[in-house]
């Protein structure tokens, strides 16, 4: 036993779902972890188009624009072992959803006083069983690919590796501007499997930093791949987000998604 399982953020009950991978006990937890996410604003119709085809809502913020993130994680210890991944994701709520008056600053709420969540487009990762339970327990459009991830304390470097050509799909680099100790957020997550939307929760802790974006610049490829496309057509090719955050302190549990409605 690790210290880990001594932790009472991961004294839990579990439970074992099947994947085509193997048994995967939910919830899945992550135990030392990094992660650098990068937000910008987005064409509102743009993101309606994809959350649409899932049944959902983008998010309309005060702006005008909708929410899009791309996060990149480095997994070093987790239940499943060590994988990288990346999130490409809008904010969205279900259909008819009542909004709060700030819904980015909702975002800070605890998931069980949250609608507003993130609908994800693309999810790539390094290993058969991540990919396998995304797919298998959420419905996620996962597939599994070469993921870079440097961070050091004010820069960052994270690329995908096109799983079907030669070069990358995307990396999203630079150096960070000034930047505020921040608490890291929980999540909402929506996906849907078999026909119904399912609505995930990722439980974190761990502080991190909240920073301006300073060099930092999403650079997307020539690639044919879907990933690629789906970047470019949220206007994200070349983009710079609004504000980034960063920590080597991530840690958290992810859990299976209920069934919305």
């Amino acid at each position: 036993m690790t210290d880990w399982h001594r932790d009472p953020f991961f004294q839990v009950p579990t439970n074992l779902m099947s994947t085509s991978e193997g048994d995967v006990a939910m919830p899945i937890k992550y135990y030392d972890d990094s992660n650098f996410l990068a937000m910008f604003w987005v064409d509102l119709a743009r993101a309606q188009r994809h959350a649409a085809q899932d049944g959902l809502e983008a998010v309309r913020f005060g702006n005008g624009k909708a929410l899009a993130v791309v996060a990149f994680y480095e997994y070093r210890e987790t239940a499943i072992g060590a994988y990288n991944e990346v999130g490409v994701a809008v904010a969205a709520v279900p259909p008819g959803t009542a909004l709060p008056r700030a819904p980015l600053m909702s975002l800070l709420r605890s998931p069980d006083k949250n609608q507003v969540g993130f609908y994800v487009i693309d999810l790539p990762v390094t290993t058969p069983a991540a990919c396998a339970a995304g797919r298998d327990i959420w419905g996620y459009p996962k597939f599994v690919t070469p993921i870079g991830f440097s961070l050091t304390p004010d820069q960052f470097c994270g690329t995908v590796k096109d799983p079907d050509a030669e070069g990358d799909i995307v990396a999203l680099t630079g150096r960070t501007g000034l930047g505020v100790a921040a608490p890291l957020l929980d999540l909402v997550l929506y996906s849907r499997l078999a026909g119904k939307v399912l609505r995930g929760t990722a439980i974190t802790r761990g502080g991190g930093r909240l920073c301006l974006p300073g060099s930092v610049r999403l650079n997307v490829s020539g690639s044919r791949h879907r990933m690629a496309n789906n970047l470019r057509d949220l206007g994200l090719s070349g983009a710079r987000p609004f504000a980034v955050s960063h920590t080597d302190k991530l840690q958290l549990r992810l859990h299976a998604g209920a069934v919305v409605g």
